[in-house]
């Protein structure tokens, strides 16, 4: 199966990079081939720790957005279409709703066998909610949602649990899916090495690396955010 993963959630400190980069890890462990596009201009996280396989993209113009589309149809290579993973930067909804609308995106890449992926990515805030009910309102029942419970950035999503946003996210065939926090001092000292989760669990670093247990740790948080990801049509 071939897939385009749009990584939302409209709004900044979600964790939509985090998801992006466990999602490419994933990908990289499953032997799935993939290319990333970072839409973050002011960050580029996506990009600046898989930088062997993203690469920045402009949203704002039609020509920028198209390149998403054309890595299916490049792909020169004797193996499957690959699959693309879009980080999307906060406030690009519209832009993004306006090219595929305009451009027929979902007509296409279904005609071409590729399944199309939203994740919005959620904090225990109202926020998200509401953008999560914009989300299903625009696109309604072109493509697959998830619903991604993000616990490294809240604990309490009752808002959304009983959200009428969330009711018909469900009602258009939608998975909730709980992304666990990994633990908060790892994770400073792997976004400080600009690290990917494989070296950051491999590399043995006297400045800044892992200890024993903190390894540990990120290999058992990728492992039960694997298991997730293994019980999705992605």
């Amino acid at each position: 199966m071939s897939s385009l993963n749009f990584i939302g959630g409209e709004k900044g400190g979600v964790g939509k990079s985090v998801l992006s980069r466990v999602l490419a890890q994933y990908f990289i462990d499953k032997d799935r081939p993939f290319i990333g596009f970072d839409t973050d201009r002011s960050h580029t996280s996506f990009t600046r720790f898989y930088a062997d396989y993203a690469s920045p993209v402009i949203v704002d113009s039609f020509e920028g957005l198209d390149a998403i589309a054309a890595a299916f149809e490049n792909d020169d290579s004797d193996s499957a279409v690959p699959n693309v993973i879009v980080d999307l930067a906060a406030q690009t909804a519209t832009p993004l709703a306006r090219w595929i609308k305009d451009s027929d995106v979902f007509t296409v890449l279904a005609d071409m066998g590729i399944t199309v992926n939203f994740w919005h990515v959620a904090d225990a805030g109202k926020d998200s909610v509401d953008l999560l009910g914009r989300l299903v309102n625009t696109f309604e029942s072109g493509p697959n949602y998830f619903v991604v419970k993000n616990f490294g950035r809240g604990s309490d999503f009752s808002q959304l649990d009983n959200s009428a946003a969330l009711e018909k996210a469900i009602a258009l065939g939608a998975r909730v899916v709980n992304l666990a926090q990994l633990h908060e001092a790892s994770m400073r000292k792997i976004d400080r090495q600009n690290a990917s989760f494989w070296a950051a669990i491999h590399t043995r670093s006297e400045t800044d690396g892992l200890g024993l247990l903190e390894r540990q740790r990120v290999k058992h948080w990728l492992k039960k955010t694997y298991e997730t990801f293994d019980a999705l049509p992605i």
